[in-house]
């Protein structure tokens, strides 16, 4: 059963973390960023949450220009601004995943 640590943003700019298993975290599984999900999976059903990132238990971010949820060496940037080759998680939402970042917007 996958575990997530959901991180949660509110339109007052709070934010919260909500440990999810079971089948809740089941009914993340197949989501990708900026795909949207009913409230009540949290335990909010007030709100609609809209998925902005993630990172697996490594600590690597998932990016959204990476398609599935494979971990992939893409080119990026050291602090000298100089090329470097980086590992980035896809942006599928798998059972690698740890951390699940997400921002509400109240229902209408």
């Amino acid at each position: 059963m996958p575990e997530f640590k959901v991180v949660a943003c509110y339109p007052d700019g709070k934010a919260e973390t909500i440990s999810l298993s079971g089948q809740n975290a089941t009914s993340l599984l197949g989501l990708k960023i900026n795909d949207e999900f009913d409230g009540s999976i949290l335990g909010k059903p007030e709100y609609v949450f809209t998925i902005t990132g993630g990172s697996d238990s490594a600590g690597f971010p998932m990016v959204k220009h990476i398609q599935g949820g494979s971990l992939i060496r893409v080119m990026g940037k050291d602090k000298q601004g100089l090329p470097k080759r980086v590992l980035r998680r896809g942006s599928l939402i798998t059972e690698s995943v740890v951390q699940v970042n997400v921002v509400a917007k109240k229902r209408d």
